[in-house]
């Protein structure tokens, strides 16, 4: 169900990742999307323009004051059709003014995901690439949802990297 997966809880010298009580802590990929205003775009869901961010790579990656990252997780998820699960953002990040959007992962969907980072503050925030983001909270029914997101074809199916909005 997660792949690379860490059985216990790793907490030394980094933000923790893996098992928790009734969850996963997620980490997030070295691989990032800032949004700039440098071309005064206007964020457009139907129609979003690439231009809007710059790309960075590395082990820290500084969010601007007031502003938006885009990140992917380490670990790709296959949820099974029988739970749901909802993202949620780590108290260490969230005690910073940095937050990740809650998000929900439907029965069957799979891929890495893709994370939305806010720095909500007036200051420059540190994200710390490979530790942990945020936690993955499982829900399980006691029966199979009727229609899954793989039934539907939803369009982040198996996405890989940082996966821009789609239509």
């Amino acid at each position: 169900m997660i792949e690379p997966f860490a059985d216990r809880q790793v907490r030394e010298g980094v933000i923790s990742y893996g098992v928790s009580s009734y969850g996963y802590d997620m980490r997030v990929a070295p691989e990032f999307k800032i949004f700039t205003n440098a071309l005064s775009a206007v964020v457009d869901p139907k129609r979003f323009d690439p231009k809007s961010f710059v790309e960075f790579t590395g082990d820290v990656c500084i969010v601007p004051p007031n502003s938006f990252a885009l990140a992917s997780s380490v670990e790709y998820f296959r949820i099974p059709r029988n739970c749901l699960t909802i993202c949620v953002g780590k108290s260490t990040y969230a005690r910073c003014g940095i937050i990740v959007n809650v998000t929900p992962f439907e029965p069957e969907w799979e891929g890495f995901v893709t994370l939305e980072i806010s720095n909500t503050t007036p200051l420059p925030a540190k994200i710390y690439a490979n530790e942990g983001l945020c936690q993955i909270i499982f829900f399980q029914s006691d029966e199979v949802c009727e229609t899954s997101y793989r039934d539907r074809k939803g369009k982040y199916q198996a996405q890989k990297g940082i996966v821009l909005p789609k239509l």
